[in-house]
């Protein structure tokens, strides 16, 4: 039950990455951690794909000419346990931050792979959970692959119990719905810094902060739980490389609406000030013992549903390429194949052995 005195800052990193150069993202990660810690938050949330960077190029080239983007891209991903992830997690414990980190992620069995990623890494330096956004949205499905569900998890940590998801996921009713019935109580959301759906140049564009916000305050009322939103920020480093000189490309990015963080309470207050033409923190103190009094009124994982009726079963095995079977393919292959497996069993080993303390 959660504790009626508990009280915890927290933090949305409003920040622009580094496009396409992971040790620099690496970097501005670590010191963003030191700024959040430095204000006495515990838990600070980075935007959708921080490292390194957000594809936006699908939306502006044919994809017959966005080949080097995607490979500049693939060589600038993260694979889970390599050294960009060990210097991230050894800053988190460092400075005594939970940190949720919104990454492009290698996979380990192939060079080519790519998923849009999470992992939530805790105050200790251990990597708590890890996330694959299940669906990559529209023009995103040209970089990455469709996730699963072994990272649906809320993680139970001494400053309260954790979830989050990624971007367009935050409109998934039955992923919310998922983290809802795990007794979610602080939720990490993550963006793009910007999302050219369609042309904006003489059109209404989407507005993207008031769809942002309408999803946080979303979650927030229908869980019960406090949402800290980070999105991503498009300095002009960044709109220079991706418009590389085309005036068309530009203007496109230009009209396209920013994206905002900020910090959402289950009433639909936002706390601190949300960020959208700067980069900054968001910083916000939340109090967690006044999540208990609302699921008086509506439990949507508790007494406000009928379990009854509703069943919702999700299969959270990884899938593998390939399993092997027998000792002589064992043996080929230099040690046990990762059988399809529950994320306790397979993936939590592996996260807490690139931590400072794992």
């Amino acid at each position: 039950m959660t504790d009626p005195n508990r009280r915890v800052r927290v933090a949305a990193a409003h920040a622009a990455s580094p496009l396409l150069d992971k040790n620099a993202c690496v970097d501005k990660a670590c010191a963003l951690i030191a700024d959040a810690a430095a204000d006495g938050a515990r838990f600070l949330v980075f935007p959708e794909s921080f490292i390194p960077g957000f594809p936006m190029w699908n939306a502006l080239v044919r994809p017959i000419d966005g080949h080097d983007w995607f490979v500049r891209m693939a060589r600038n991903s993260l694979r889970v346990d390599g050294p960009e992830m060990k210097a991230i997690a050894d800053a988190a414990a460092r400075h005594g931050v939970t940190v949720s980190l919104g990454f492009s992620e290698l996979s380990p069995v192939s060079d080519g792979a790519l998923w849009n990623s999470t992992v939530l890494i805790g105050a200790d330096g251990r990597l708590l959970n890890h996330h694959r956004k299940l669906v990559p949205t529209f023009y995103e499905k040209l970089t990455w692959n469709a996730g699963d569900a072994a990272g649906l998890r809320v993680v139970e940590t001494p400053i309260g119990r954790i979830g989050g998801l990624i971007c367009g996921e935050n409109g998934n009713p039955l992923s919310r719905y998922m983290l809802m019935a795990q007794n979610e109580e602080l939720h990490a959301a993550n963006y793009p810094p910007v999302w050219p759906f369609k042309n904006p140049v003489g059109a209404p564009p989407f507005d993207l902060a008031d769809a942002i916000r309408t999803r946080a305050a979303a979650h927030a009322f229908e869980a019960k739980v406090f949402v800290v939103v980070s999105a991503g920020y498009l300095d002009d480093a960044g709109y220079e490389m991706l418009a590389e000189g085309d005036a068309e490309r530009e203007a496109i990015l230009r009209a396209s609406p920013r994206s905002t963080s900020m910090i959402v309470t289950p009433s639909g207050e936002v706390l601190g000030t949300p960020l959208t033409d700067e980069e900054g923190l968001v910083v916000a103190d939340v109090d967690l013992g006044s999540l208990l009094e609302l699921k008086q009124h509506h439990d949507m994982a508790g007494y406000y549903n009928r379990m009854d009726i509703y069943r919702l079963q999700v299969d959270r095995r990884r899938p593998q390429p390939v399993y092997f079977d027998g000792a002589d393919s064992l043996a080929a292959n230099d040690g046990p194949a990762p059988a399809p497996a529950d994320l306790t069993e397979s993936d939590t080993p592996a996260l807490a052995a690139v931590g400072t303390n794992g």
